[in-house]
């Protein structure tokens, strides 16, 4: 077997997938939740502070600055459930 051809598989890289995701979205949501008044540069750093260490290799892209803005912006709804 080459090394190249070492990889996840399709459900496994789904679920590694899935799970980023989920905790994106956690981390979003509860800024939103708990950060009003939060200016977008706060929200961010507050976001890079809780994701940095929950991924290998982190590096804040400008999906981080969007959700920030959107933060600060009031603009994320929870979904219900």
């Amino acid at each position: 077997m080459k090394s190249s051809e070492i990889r996840w598989n399709d459900e496994a890289r789904g679920k590694i997938l899935d799970d980023a995701d989920r905790v994106l979205r956690e981390a979003v949501v509860d800024l939103a939740r708990s950060g009003d008044g939060m200016s977008s540069d706060e929200a961010y750093a507050a976001l890079t502070g809780r994701l940095k260490d929950e991924f290998i290799d982190w590096e804040p892209g400008p999906d981080i600055r969007t959700y920030a803005d959107a933060i600060a912006n009031g603009e994320i709804e929870a979904d219900e459930g």
